[in-house]
């Protein structure tokens, strides 16, 4: 017979796992299309999906297609989808521009391939890893370099691979003395000593042995790869595409020197846009004098006269408001299309946040489709590049986030999810320019989700005393979750904090918190000053003011939903959150040690003085306390004090609320010796505290068994603090 606890912890694991379970979907592509004498269209997409499954704890990678019945302005119907494949394999895929062939980038017994199928069957297949021209392709989703690009005439493709290292010498000491070192020479480590125990530079927390990487170029005719040659010193390539004539490419080239800095979640480290034909002749694109530039995300329009690409500033904030440049190829002149948005009005466009989709194009080269953060919500924005005029496409009324996969001959593929409803696909066609809020979306999956939970997304302002001087009148995102309730019982509430702090908990589905609704908690969501989609000015006024007013405003947005929201118990109230939201988490229990009964925190920063020299993003250690930062920055007294000062640790001695801590061994963004210095801090105090180290985990404690773990742990926690059955 089951204890008790055993039953609870069952309970909770099968309402995690429902809600974990939904398939995401990550791309789309066309991959056929066909016009009938009648002028219907048949339309084949082909996407990308991910899956939880939880029984070999692992994210499961699949295709599904759909066919489409269009005409000229909208889709008609859609034929019943093919049944899903499993592409977990794979870690890169292309359709040719025709459809005809698809490029898969897969990994088998330790080796990668580049393959190149038809509807025939297997066309091509090179062993990348036999040829040992370059080292692992760079594959992740997540990683700002991964790219797989085929030219017009589609017999050579282009992506990014880790530059190859020569092979250690054997035994024999070299004869001659190594070479001085010099800061020109783009030498790979190891080169100039063939010794091992040389330190490597990489690119930081989730990038991981990824430090200089290469333009590798397969011709399928040949069956060879290339290396490009010429790419300028102590730059790493990335986010390649070909040129118009498929003679050249035009690339991303992220500064290696001084030293790398963590890339990841930053869109502030120096770059340059590069243009390299295969002859080996370089042009810079960007404005050499411009030394506080960060680029990213270049897209060509479908004539090829337009590339777009976003621009933000080097160092500062991590994560911030972005302007769209627009470089003309046949005049070699660059304008701003969009600049920052600095406030935006309530309602309207708020500014570029994300990445730009790798289709993102109108037909006709006139507009420009995208997705990013506003207020509490990401929505769909059309921008015409004549009258730089932004609409917005997307509706709120029924999803929060819309996210843009694809846009094909005016096709839209959108993923579409609110924190009730698990991700939809939808399609529809872009109207002609002026008439673009009347898009008729047809969705194409239809996920089912058992409990009936509610959601609410007000803003807020900051109370009078707790405005910010130099940025007043900005507001505070709320986002509220929970069960709908039919009776007089009051719910226990979870403060939910992001991280970042430069990020956004927008209306989406999230399963942890969907879970937690399932549970009978209801979740609070904060957006508190700092946070993206509410302009620029928003992003600043966090810069020297960490600890204080972020701390601020999530207390004041949870004193205002327990006025605001009757079925709330203010008796009840716990915080959860990851980070900064880990850091703002440790800062409630101890600035308010008899308000919240617990806290949840995963990879907290509790003392910024003791991270400055450990954290992979160093520069933003100065940059939240409101200094300046460079690359020789050596930390005095002065500094170090401002960031005790603003750290959960100097209220250790107040929290009496019980901390569950999640550490992440392998964390090289926030040090987990920070959990571990405010576990000693309680512990030595008698405060109740628990600490989950989890050795083969890092920042984000991402992989499947340990985000279920957390979860359970985090609910078990709770309701032990809260005396909840």
């Amino acid at each position: 017979m089951h204890s008790f606890a055993e039953v609870e912890r069952e309970a909770i694991t099968a309402v995690f796992r429902i809600n974990n379970s939904f398939p995401t979907p990550l791309s789309a592509a066309v991959n056929h299309e066909t016009d009938t004498s009648n002028g219907t269209r048949y339309i084949s997409i082909s996407t990308v999906w991910s899956q939880v499954e939880h029984t070999r704890a692992t994210r499961l990678s699949f295709s599904q297609s759909w066919t489409l019945q269009c005409d000229r302005k909208s889709v008609l119907q859609c034929l019943p989808p093919s049944p899903c494949t499993h592409t977990n394999r794979e870690l890169l895929n292309s359709y040719s521009p025709s459809g005809t062939y698809q490029a898969v980038i897969s990994q088998a017994s330790g080796r990668q391939y580049l393959e190149v199928w038809s509807s025939s069957g297997l066309q091509t297949s090179l062993d990348l890893t036999a040829l040992n021209v370059h080292g692992a392709v760079y594959e992740d989703g997540n990683c700002p370099y991964a790219c797989l690009a085929w030219t017009a005439s589609e017999r050579r493709l282009l992506y990014v691979a880790e530059k190859k290292r020569p092979a250690k010498a054997e035994a024999e000491p070299p004869s001659s003395p190594p070479p001085a070192f010099s800061s020109s020479a783009r030498a790979s480590p190891g080169e100039a000593f063939d010794d091992k125990n040389v330190y490597v530079e990489d690119w930081g927390e989730g990038l991981t042995g990824r430090s200089s990487s290469v333009l590798c170029v397969a011709d399928l005719d040949k069956g060879d790869v290339t290396v490009l040659k010429n790419v300028p010193l102590h730059t790493s390539p990335a986010q390649a595409l070909w040129t118009p004539d498929g003679e050249g490419v035009i690339y991303v080239g992220w500064f290696e020197d001084p030293f790398r800095l963590g890339l990841k979640f930053c869109s502030n480290r120096r770059s340059g846009l590069y243009h390299l034909d295969l002859q080996g002749h370089l042009e810079n694109l960007t404005d050499w004098s411009i030394t506080g530039q960060s680029v990213s995300c270049p897209r060509l329009s479908p004539d090829g006269r337009w590339l777009v690409y976003l621009k933000g500033e080097v160092f500062g904030p991590h994560h911030q408001c972005l302007s769209l440049q627009q470089y003309d190829w046949q005049t070699k002149k660059t304008s701003v299309l969009l600049d920052v948005v600095k406030r935006p009005k309530p309602g309207e466009f708020a500014g570029i946040y994300e990445a730009l989709p790798s289709r993102c194009w109108s037909a006709d080269s006139q507009r420009i489709i995208f997705s990013s953060a506003r207020g509490n919500y990401k929505d769909l924005f059309v921008l015409d590049i004549i009258s730089k005029r932004v609409t917005r496409l997307s509706d709120t009324s029924e999803f929060g986030c819309w996210k843009l996969l694809l846009v094909h001959n005016d096709l839209l593929v959108v993923s579409c999810s609110a924190p009730n409803c698990p991700p939809r696909l939808r399609v529809g066609f872009l109207p002609p320019a002026g008439g673009e809020a009347g898009i008729s979306w047809v969705t194409l999956n239809d996920p089912s989700l058992n409990c009936e939970l509610e959601w609410r997304a007000p803003e807020l302002s900051p109370a009078p005393q707790e405005e910010n001087v130099q940025f007043s009148g900005l507001w505070i995102g709320v986002l509220l979750v929970k069960r709908v309730v039919r009776d007089r019982s009051k719910l226990p509430l979870v403060v939910f904090i992001h991280g970042g702090p430069h990020s956004q908990f927008c209306a989406e589905w999230i399963p942890s918190v969907a879970a937690l609704a399932s549970l009978g908690y209801a979740v609070l969501m904060v957006n508190y000053r700092g946070s993206t989609g509410f302009g620029q000015d928003s992003i600043l006024s966090l810069t020297g003011n960490i600890g204080c007013q972020d701390v601020k405003d999530v207390q004041r947005a949870v004193l205002y939903a327990l006025q605001d929201d009757v079925t709330l118990d203010p008796q009840r109230v716990v915080v959860m959150g990851g980070s900064h939201g880990g850091f703002l988490a440790c800062h409630l229990v101890g600035q308010y040690p008899d308000f919240y009964k617990a806290c949840a925190a995963r990879n907290p920063v509790i003392n910024a003085a003791t991270l400055v020299g450990t954290s992979d993003i160093v520069d933003w250690r100065y940059s939240s306390i409101g200094l300046k930062y460079s690359f020789g920055q050596l930390p005095t007294s002065e500094a170090l004090s401002l960031m005790l000062e603003r750290s959960p640790i100097i209220h250790a001695e107040q929290i009496r609320a019980p901390v569950l801590l999640m550490l992440g061994a392998k964390d090289r963004r926030v040090s987990p010796h920070q959990g571990l210095e405010l576990y000693r801090a309680l512990k030595s105090r008698h405060s109740p505290v628990r600490l989950l180290w989890f050795v083969e985990d890092g920042h984000s404690l991402g992989s499947v068994e340990t985000q279920a773990d957390c979860f359970i742990n985090i609910v078990l926690w709770f309701q032990q603090a809260l005396k909840l059955k």
